[in-house]
């Protein structure tokens, strides 16, 4: 009797670790991205939750276009296309940072730059909300 226990035990366990909406057959809702922008010192935070699969959506102002830099950057922030502007030398330092998945891969990255013109010219649209 024993390993009827055993054995029903573990299927208990497989049954309770399976999310409730696969057992439903619904698929796992996209986390997507959630992108912050934050001024010196923290004194002020802005941020969306930008969702680029099945289609871009979120409350970014310009999801298409943040999704689709960030696909030929292959998802690697450092190598969102450029948007080259001129900026001014003023150091009023702001960082930005992005959370969660894209395309079913963890990201976690941010950077500090030395002002809102110069995160704009290297981000493009993804930070632009």
């Amino acid at each position: 009797m024993r390993p009827l226990t055993v054995a029903a035990a573990a299927l208990i366990t497989l049954g309770a670790a399976a999310p409730a909406h696969a057992a439903d057959g619904i698929p796992a809702p996209q986390r997507g991205l959630f992108l912050t922008v934050s001024g010196s010192e923290n004194t002020w935070i802005r941020g969306v939750l930008l969702r680029c699969t099945p289609e871009p959506t979120g409350h970014h102002p310009q999801a298409e276009l943040a999704c689709a830099a960030i696909a030929e950057a292959g998802g690697d922030l450092d190598a969102l296309p450029d948007d080259p502007h001129a900026c001014t030398k003023e150091f009023d330092p702001v960082t930005v940072s992005a959370t969660g998945t894209f395309r079913g891969r963890m990201i976690g990255w941010h950077k500090t730059y030395p002002n809102a013109c110069t995160m704009d010219a290297d981000t493009g649209y993804v930070f632009r909300f």
